[in-house]
């Protein structure tokens, strides 16, 4: 995908739309599943878009105008909504799934992950991408924070990540930056339902080597994969890629060190500095 960007939306104006469209579906005579299982995206989605939690797609407004008969009422409502802050159009319906999924699996080579990331990490990387000034910096790395939440929520996601040797040793940031990085590491490795696992750089060849990737399972139990480019991103619903990338999960988990194991790892790597 490009890297087309558009605004985060208002809360009440997603609040505004929502109303319109559940208006509009019960007018044509369908319930939040029966539209729904129409586009296949589910009876929780709709009713999310309705209650303004969930930004209604550009793409799925077209599909409902034409649908609901609505005279492009809801595409025309959508364009017109206020503008907050700015997020990347591909990775937007991402950080959507993200924040309701009941279940995260990732890889990760280069970059710590976001979920982990500290604010002073998280400065440090969105500091190297161009071209963003120190306003934009400070909105992408509250944005970045606001994110680890999910991992504190009363009932939070089973979450496991792998994450390649290089990329936790790495000083991102300076001495200071990373040593901090890393004692977050240690605190995260101790949540409930949270796995860490670091990929030795001493295997000799392991499952990840294609690139990193996010799994997510949704409230429905729905299945996704997430790729990220340095330009634009994929979010994956074809059960056969995901699948596939599914199993490379379960070997790198298995080609990594236990959770115990990265903990006297990240001791180890504090005690060297």
């Amino acid at each position: 995908m490009g890297t087309t960007r558009r605004s985060r939306r208002n809360a009440s104006a997603m609040k505004m739309v929502g109303a319109l469209l559940a208006l509009h579906r019960e007018a044509a005579g369908y319930t939040q599943r029966s539209l729904g299982e129409r586009f296949v995206v589910g009876e929780q989605q709709i009713a999310s878009i309705e209650q303004g939690r969930r930004p209604l797609k550009p793409d799925l407004a077209e599909q409902l105008d034409e649908l609901l008969d609505t005279r492009g009422a809801l595409s025309v409502a959508l364009s017109k909504m206020p503008e907050v802050d700015l997020v990347p159009l591909w990775a937007e319906e991402y950080l959507d799934r993200e924040r309701e999924a009941i279940a995260i699996s990732s890889y990760e080579n280069q970059v710590l992950p976001g979920l982990l990331q500290t604010e002073g990490y998280a400065r440090a990387v969105f500091g190297t991408r161009m071209p963003f000034d120190e306003d934009e910096i400070a909105r992408l790395v509250a944005a970045r924070i606001e994110r680890r939440a999910i991992l504190h929520r009363k009932e939070p996601p089973i979450t496991c990540f792998v994450i390649w040797e290089p990329a936790v040793r790495a000083p991102t940031g300076g001495g200071r930056v990373w040593a901090e990085q890393v004692r977050h590491l240690l605190a995260c490795s101790e949540l409930p339902g949270l796995m860490l696992q670091i990929l030795p750089l001493n295997r000799t060849t392991h499952a990840g080597f294609s690139g990193p990737f996010v799994l997510l399972e949704t409230p429905e139990h729905q299945r996704l994969a997430y790729v990220e480019t340095q330009r634009g991103s994929q979010l994956i619903a074809d059960p056969d890629e995901v699948a596939i990338l599914t199993q490379k999960c379960a070997m790198l988990r298995s080609q990594a060190l236990t959770p115990e194991d990265t903990r006297e790892l990240l001791d180890r790597l504090l005690g060297e500095q």
